[in-house]
């Protein structure tokens, strides 16, 4: 546990003080400001402080992220900054986070996910089109192999471009210039920013599957500080934490990362989680797709032993049903390993291969 922080409320009445790291970005500080404002109201005694930190991501802007080499380009400022006892809990955009953790840390919280899906940001002069009626040759932005791959093989006539930077530096590159007709970004980003307006497609999982844990929100803490555990873990949200238990221990299981287009897409219906999962070349020609099942039908039983310290994927949902945790875990595995079986690895070997050797 952190050193013991205190303020006073002006009534001579101590709270304690507990901080937040999060990246500096606007997206950032608004997903952040949102899981200070559901503790501030479960926890009305607590003072929460928000620190700010740029993080490796944010800093190398003139190079693909598939590129950089790094697994933690978006969170390892904000672990270290952790594991120093400088903040007491770090807000990630899930998909950030590498399926392995480091050592001591756990995810305590995922929240509910937002509209996990990718969309479509026209140039304003495109205004009214899709990417099916965009012109031959029109150039689309996007930083993702995933989003790339899928869509080099569901829209040839288009060609696309990396475009870095956060969603205001992506959106003012995307208006201001001629360069890109279009660019996709991630639905829940530009919704939680306000500017759903920017919308003008909603890419289907038969256009475009989402990267694992796009969507949710996690909250990182030390895996030994039971009481901070305890305190955020009230924001799990059983469903999304079942999908995405799902599809990181599909995208561990095939050892994915940035740098190789793997795509995912989750269901709970009927008390079965569904999950879709797909590798594809670089270029989208060579895929290969398959989709299981599994029952959860314990969802919302809470577990007599709520102080289990299991971590899944590196999350730790003790008060989420065990047994369906499990369910969603081999799931995910179940399917890595019927990929593999019909030729995944050679897939994401030769992508990884093509990709270092741009």
């Amino acid at each position: 546990m952190s050193e013991e922080a205190s303020s006073s409320d002006g009534n001579g009445k101590v709270s304690r003080v507990i901080r937040i790291g999060t990246r500096k970005s606007q997206l950032a500080r608004i997903q952040t400001d949102s899981v200070a404002d559901k503790l501030k109201e479960l926890y009305p005694d607590v003072h929460l402080e928000i620190v700010g930190m740029s993080t490796t991501g944010d800093k190398i802007l003139d190079t693909a992220l598939s590129k950089i080499g790094e697994k933690s380009l978006f969170t390892k400022e904000l672990e270290n900054a952790l594991e120093r006892n400088e903040v007491d809990l770090v807000v990630h955009s899930l998909k950030d986070l590498p399926t392995t953790l480091p050592p001591g840390f756990t995810i305590g919280a995922v929240l509910k996910r937002e509209n996990p899906f990718d969309a479509v940001v026209l140039h304003p002069k495109n205004a009214g089109k899709t990417l099916d009626t965009l012109p031959e040759n029109s150039v689309i932005g996007t930083s993702s192999l995933r989003r790339a791959a899928q869509l080099k093989k569901r829209f040839p006539h288009l060609d696309f471009k990396d475009i870095r930077g956060n969603l205001n530096t992506r959106l003012k590159k995307l208006d201001e210039k001629d360069d890109f007709a279009a660019i996709i970004l991630a639905a829940a980003g530009l919704k939680r920013m306000g500017w759903e307006s920017r919308i003008s497609q909603i890419l289907s999982p038969d256009d475009c599957m989402y990267a694992v844990g796009q969507g949710a929100l996690a909250v990182e803490v030390r895996a030994r500080d039971t009481d901070i555990l305890e305190m955020v873990s009230v924001l799990h949200d059983s469903d999304t934490v079942l999908r995405c238990i799902a599809e990181r221990a599909f995208l561990r299981h095939l050892e994915g990362g940035c740098s190789v287009p793997v795509a995912v897409y989750t269901e709970v219906k009927d008390s079965q989680l569904y999950l879709t999962g797909a590798v594809y070349s670089l270029d989208g020609s060579d895929s290969l797709k398959e989709t299981m099942q599994t029952g959860i039908t314990d969802l919302n039983k809470i577990q007599e032993e709520v102080d289990e310290r299991v971590q899944r994927v590196g999350v730790t949902a003790s008060k989420i049903s065990g047994p369906a945790q499990d369910g969603a875990e081999r799931l995910g595995i179940d399917l890595a390993n019927l990929l593999l079986s019909k030729g995944a690895k050679e897939i994401l070997t030769v992508a990884r291969q093509l990709n270092d050797a741009r």
